[in-house]
């Protein structure tokens, strides 16, 4: 018989079914398509050994007047400068608490640290200051002030406890002084839930934290296994009865011995997962009884970034304004922290500077400049043209604002050509700069078109692209309009035993990362069982072709002043290692630094391999050429291999069935190894349809596939 050629066409087609999908590629993971044929990702490098704290919400990359490059990265607990190899921590400080004293226990390293009122949580970090060390405890005031320090628990609204390098060598309450400087708080890890109409306790007072003195596994058990008990770090200030938070998961409790939480009930709002000792642990207290259901969400930290010229300007979600300075970065600058922006308002969804006119433009801001209660997320303030602190409309400048008018509030904004493009939940708006004394012009220009996150939108050649608020995509090029996807079933829908869809709880998660190098867009998202990132999907826009994957990013961003793309992968249960903090935990979790598009494996910064396992299946073909002859099994004697590239050994195999509802099966003989030299392979293949799956499992394994040939011919009636 002849070789019979199946054409597939680019891209995944997840619409229709398996053996719908004839001449189509369905499923894969770590592949692109270039010039219509498939082929494996490039690999990624570690960029440091340190992983930063927290996980990243975004990154920047940016130059000043003398060349020199910079990447900005903001965490749910730092904002840092990658500089020529190395980390710098620019965090900005909060309001110093002074007076602060402590208490010590004979050969524990636990200090209490006391202070009226301190508002601090576990996992916060702090520097001391202007330290008295304790009386007798052995201490130096260098053993507090060399590094910043982490809260590690609250047992009360008064005081908190940290971890010395060494233990004390005495026993003291109340010694000693020191001025306590939190970090600035860029906010909660992830998406966080209140009850009622409150974001507490229906009827709730103060929040009370402490942690997990041991690990909780993914069932209905407590603490060791026990089934009915909690151990906490502390118990005090907690009620007697109520409802505890463990990452994600409420637990419901009846009574309290010492510092165990008995009579518990996992998974009290239906969500259960597992929770490393010392994860935080949050209860409100006050009159009421709490609702589990009808919960609210409150956003995860995130940040924006942009440049005014060489400054950096650092926004946080729903937070204050700060400015960095890299001029002189080779000698000074670099161990400097941003700083707050005169003038400018408190409380921000995000921030941008608009191009050409420069105006720093807050975006959900305050309607009274200081007044963080003022905020509305749908009104809109610039600042005066080339001044960054001076935000009051006069008749000598530009400052103004106005109000958006669709949509409860506004996601996020990118800029474009020309204009602005900014979304709300419901809505796009396009802002432009038409000179005094309007200043901007605003019109929408879309409808039923919301965000679903702040960093899932971007404007590549022309074009904005982003993720619908409650599924789909859109594009706009001088009109809205939907953007047609053949994954999007696969995307936005979470049932039918399909967990990889989009969390839309956790969508202010997702970011989108342009790689122009290949021309695609990526929306990295959690998957529905997942608060973090650690699916994608990518569009290339040149070819208009979709595919899927699971690789975690946080942040990403493009080559550009870099030769390859940056991004982030964060680590849940990973401790942090920069910046160097005093008794630091993995509550916060951590962040890696990768470069993308180096070589063909992951590799770690002591130069270690791990193989990225790609693979590409196809939808059913008939074995029958012609399609005639349907009632008949087909014989596949052989195939003949035609990659593009290959780089080391490529799986190939043919999996099998004869109705659509039949569990596919791999060929006898197959999988089959295939290499660069292989000219056939010979199969013992017969069914009425065949896919084809393409694959690596090693290292130093790469490959793009071309066609497939195979030697068919009639083999009865009957299986």
């Amino acid at each position: 018989m002849p070789l019979t050629k199946v054409d597939i066409a680019p891209g995944f087609n997840k619409q229709v079914t398996q053996t719908g999908a004839q001449g189509k590629w369905t499923d894969g993971d770590f592949v692109r398509f270039r010039y219509g044929l498939p082929e494996k990702i490039g690999g990624w490098e570690q960029i440091l050994e340190s992983t930063l704290i927290g996980a990243a919400r975004e990154q920047f990359i940016w130059a000043d007047l003398d060349g020199r490059k910079y990447a900005a990265i903001g965490t749910n607990k730092v904002l840092v400068i990658y500089y020529e190899g190395a980390f710098f921590d620019i965090t900005p400080l909060g309001t110093a608490l002074t007076g602060c004293t402590f208490d010590t226990v004979n050969t524990s390293a636990t200090v209490t640290v006391n202070k009226a009122a301190h508002g601090l949580e576990p996992g916060d970090i702090f520097l001391f200051s202007s330290v008295t060390p304790p009386t007798g405890a052995g201490y130096v005031a260098s053993d507090f002030e060399t590094n910043p320090f982490q809260v590690i628990t609250v047992p009360g609204s008064d005081e908190f406890t940290i971890t010395m390098a060494s233990a004390a060598g005495t026993t003291v309450n109340g010694s000693g002084s020191a001025t306590v400087t939190p970090y600035i708080k860029p906010g909660a890890l992830g998406s966080t839930f209140g009850f009622g109409w409150g974001t507490g306790l229906w009827g709730g007072g103060q929040q009370v934290f402490s942690t997990l003195n041991g690990a909780l596994l993914d069932d209905t058990a407590g603490t060791g296994g026990s089934g009915t008990s909690i151990t906490l770090a502390s118990t005090s200030g907690f009620p007697s009865t109520g409802t505890i938070k463990v990452g994600a998961e409420f637990i419901s409790y009846t009574g309290i011995s010492s510092n165990d939480l008995t009579g518990i009930t996992r998974a009290a709002a239906g969500t259960r997962s597992a929770h490393s000792s010392g994860a935080g642990v949050e209860v409100f207290t006050g009159w009421g009884i709490e609702s589990l259901s009808q919960t609210l969400t409150t956003d995860p930290a995130s940040w924006s970034l942009d440049n005014f010229g060489e400054q950096l300007i650092a926004t946080i979600k729903n937070g204050q304004s700060f400015s960095w300075n890299p001029i002189n970065s080779d000698s000074n600058a670099l161990n400097t922290r941003a700083t707050i922006i005169s003038n400018a308002p408190t409380a921000s969804v995000m921030s941008l500077v608009s191009d050409r006119d420069r105006h720093l433009v807050m975006l959900g801001t305050e309607t009274t400049i200081g007044t963080p209660g003022t905020q509305d997320k749908m009104f809109i303030r610039f600042s005066d043209q080339e001044n960054i602190s001076d935000y009051t409309p006069t008749s000598v400048n530009t400052a103004g604002t106005f109000r958006l008018d669709s949509g409860t509030k506004i996601v996020g904004a990118v800029k474009g050509k020309d204009y602005t493009f900014i979304l709300t939940d419901n809505a796009a708006y396009v802002m432009q700069f038409v000179g005094p004394p309007f200043t901007f012009s605003i019109r929408q220009v879309g409808s039923n078109c919301g965000c679903i996150g702040q960093h899932a939108m971007k404007y590549v050649n022309g074009i904005v692209y982003w993720m619908g608020e409650s599924g789909g995509f859109f594009v706009y090029d001088g009109t809205v309009k939907s953007l047609p996807c053949a994954v999007e079933d696969f995307v936005f829908t979470t049932k039918n035993g399909n967990n990889l869809g989009v969390n839309f709880s956790a969508g202010e998660s997702v970011y989108v990362g342009l790689n122009h190098l290949y021309e695609e867009i990526c929306w990295y998202y959690p998957q529905a069982t997942s608060d973090f990132n650690d699916r994608y999907v990518c569009y290339n826009y040149q070819d208009n072709t979709w595919v899927t994957g699971s690789l975690s990013r946080t942040t990403w961003v493009d080559a550009n002043l870099y030769e390859n793309p940056y991004a982030t992968e964060f680590n849940s249960t990973g401790t942090g290692t920069f910046p160097t903090v005093q008794g630091v935990t993995n509550i916060n979790g951590s962040t890696k630094y990768f470069e993308h598009e180096k070589g063909v494996n992951e590799v770690d910064t002591a130069g270690n391999k791990t193989a990225i396992p790609a693979f590409i299946e196809s939808g059913d073909f008939s074995l029958n050429p012609d399609g005639t002859n349907a009632e008949f099994f087909m014989s596949m004697r052989r195939f003949v291999p035609d990659f593009k590239t290959i780089q080391g050994n490529a799986q190939v195999t043919i999996l099998l069935r004869n109705f659509p509802s039949d569990t596919e099966a791999s060929s006898p003989l197959g999988p089959f190894t295939v290499t660069g030299s292989t000219q056939k392979v010979d199969t013992r293949a017969r069914a009425r349809f065949a896919s084809l799956k393409i694959a690596n499992t090693s290292t130093d394994e790469n490959w793009r596939f071309g066609t497939f040939r195979a030697d068919v011919q009639l083999d009865g009636m009957r299986g």
